[in-house]
């Protein structure tokens, strides 16, 4: 759980950029205000309206304007450089940054050499040169999957501008051209210490991704901001580079009218909803939803990340899965009542069709994380022995997100916890004609930032012998821990129904949100809960009687994470995070010191 909170929180570095006409009046009042206050630090009394708007002039003209040329040619030159990721927004943004290091470097300075009295206006300009210099470097080389070479000719153009258009507004004596030469090769080898520092920090940190994965580290976080930026699905290359394929299996319950029309689908996929965003299965609840023309519930199997599809194509391989096993469905008019049975933490909701059942499992209030296939599938087949059915549908109700759990996985005691509770399942006949009722509900229009998906919120009413129970699914991933429990003691007052479920379905949609797993109920819970109502209310309006009837089909050959593989990539990354934390600023403070030495060097022995 460590490592995936480690990566989630990664995303938070993610955040919207204002657009570039904005940026680009940012740069001119910022550098026109540090020109006016430089030039009260360094102008002698008197102290007039024209000097101060001379030196704001000065600040436009020596930090603005080579802020604004590099803003607006960067990402023009990355595009030549055949890069990615650097649209006109980032370039102008990364500029106006580069540039209030730079003002914060040089004033600093300044103040500094008033109090040792010494001028270090020159050597702290160089020094903010050097770090706009290491600013770009870093970000294009990092992010825009450009050649080393060209990284570093692009990086050293706004330095270079700055540089250039401070000698042509100072007033240049045979003293000081003299020294102009020695200065841009001080600036040179300022920018070479950070250059050669940065570049071993990336090879340090990429070493371990590199060895287990044959990708680089730049690549991957390249086609992450590739996706966040453009929703560019490129890093599934990379993801289908380390994947293995295996097999599965999908639950399906369908459910026909009496006139033998759809009226909906119950699926319950042993394929995991991830990685994030619309990568690979990411959005799998919805995609797969949209493949069927009746109305369509996809709830969460037995499942881990290890077990998330490469790409979004793998989805078709479910899709046809699905199709064939509703082929092979034979129908029953009866049903089951709603059962519930419990073991410790674990709890299951069992109704039986025709020659199966449908169990739907929760550890809440306990809470737990994902349930690994091979404990879902032994819950499965120790089920059908004892209770002599066939196609026992499994699914991990996915509701009680408590961060002091992880995934369920052979060996945990709540894998015995849950086999004893199927122990007390008691057989029930199917005696009962079935009706049931569907409501897709919009959510007011919440969306992912609220912890809900694309898919909303979707209600099914289930009535066998005048009970009604609903079952209720989120597109979201997982509960805040306690929000289930509120759930059902609000619907025991609605008079609506006699049991219900909530579930989620976990997609990883949401999860590209600054708060990482984005568990539904954070904020909003009143809301949701009248979502809930409603939904159950039009639900049960819908109410038809149908025939019903269970499968669990295989899924050939889908192209996963591959057992073991997810769990070595994240704990890859949260290593790489980790030593990154440690060795960046190591290296940063040994390049400033040798920078400071180089660049400061003389005056700090007059000093």
């Amino acid at each position: 759980m460590s490592s995936m909170s480690t990566v989630a929180e990664l995303s938070k570095f993610i955040f919207s950029l204002p657009k570039y006409k904005n940026t680009a009046i940012f740069i001119v009042v910022v550098s026109a205000f540090y020109g006016a206050f430089f030039s009260i630090l360094n102008i002698p009394d008197p102290i007039t309206l024209k000097s101060i708007g001379i030196g704001a002039l000065f600040g436009v003209v020596v930090c603005g304007i080579s802020a604004l040329i590099a803003g607006l040619t960067n990402h023009k030159l990355v595009a030549l450089a055949k890069g990615m990721n650097l649209k006109l927004k980032h370039s102008m943004f990364l500029g106006f940054l580069c540039m209030v290091v730079l003002i914060l470097m040089n004033i600093i300075g300044t103040l500094l050499g008033k109090i040792i009295d010494v001028d270090l206006t020159m050597s702290s300009f160089l020094l903010g040169c050097s770090l706009i210099f290491a600013c770009d470097f870093l970000v294009l080389w990092g992010v825009t999957q450009i050649k080393l070479r060209y990284a570093v000719l692009i990086s050293f153009l706004q330095p270079l501008l700055t540089f250039i258009l401070l000698l042509i507004t100072s007033n240049i004596g045979i003293e000081f051209a003299l020294g102009i030469f020695g200065t841009l090769f001080k600036l040179i080898v300022a920018c070479l210490i950070f250059l050669i520092s940065i570049y071993f920090f990336v090879k340090i940190i990429e070493a371990p991704m590199q060895k287990s994965f044959n990708f680089s580290v730049l690549k991957l976080l390249s086609y992450f901001v590739a996706h966040m930026n453009e929703k560019l699905l490129l890093i599934e290359e990379l993801f289908d580079s380390m994947g293995e394929e295996i097999e599965t299996l999908v639950g399906i319950v369908s459910f026909k009218l009496k006139d033998g029309s759809d009226k909906a689908l119950f699926l319950s996929p042993y394929v995991h909803p991830g990685p994030f965003g619309n990568i690979g299965g990411g959005n799998m609840p919805t995609r797969l939803a949209e493949r069927f023309p009746q109305f369509t519930m996809v709830a969460h199997g037995p499942s881990t990340h290890d077990f998330n599809p490469v790409s979004v194509s793998e989805i078709d391989k479910i899709e046809e899965s699905v199709k064939q096993g509703l082929s092979k469905i034979e129908y029953s008019s009866y049903g089951s009542m709603f059962k519930r049975y419990s073991y410790k933490t674990a709890n299951i909701g069992v109704q039986f069709f025709n020659k199966g059942m449908l169990m739907l499992s929760t550890f809440a209030p306990s809470g737990s994380d994902d349930i690994d296939f091979s404990v879902g599938l032994s819950v499965m087949i120790e089920s059908e022995k004892i209770l002599h059915t066939e196609n026992n549908i499994f699914v991990d109700c996915h509701n009680s997100f408590n961060p002091e759990k992880g995934k369920v996985s052979p060996g945990n005691p709540e894998v015995f916890e849950l086999l004893e509770t199927v122990n007390i399942i008691e057989k029930q006949d199917l005696e009962y004609p079935i009706k049931i009722g569907c409501n897709q509900h919009d959510c007011y229009e919440f969306d992912r930032k609220d912890g809900i998906g694309e898919s909303k919120l979707k209600t099914m009413v289930i009535e066998v012998n005048n009970q009604k129970t609903a079952f209720v699914l989120f597109d979201s991933n997982n509960m805040e821990h306690g929000f289930r429990e509120r759930i059902l003691k609000e619907a025991k007052t609605w008079d609506l129904i006699d049991e219900i479920e909530v579930m989620t379905t976990d997609t990883h949609f949401v999860n590209t949100l600054s708060n990482g797993y984005n568990a539904l109920g954070i904020t909003k819970q009143e809301e949701y809960i009248n979502a809930i109502k409603e939904s159950i209310e039009l639900a049960i309006d819908d109410l038809e009687e149908v025939d019903v009837g269970c499968k669990i089909e295989k899924i050939n050959n889908i192209k996963t994470m591959g057992p073991g593989n997810y769990t070595e990539l994240i704990s890859t990354i949260s290593s790489t995070a980790s030593v990154a934390k440690i060795t960046f600023p190591l290296v940063f403070v040994i390049s400033i010191i040798l920078i400071l030495v180089w660049v400061f060097g003389v005056h700090i022995i007059i000093a």
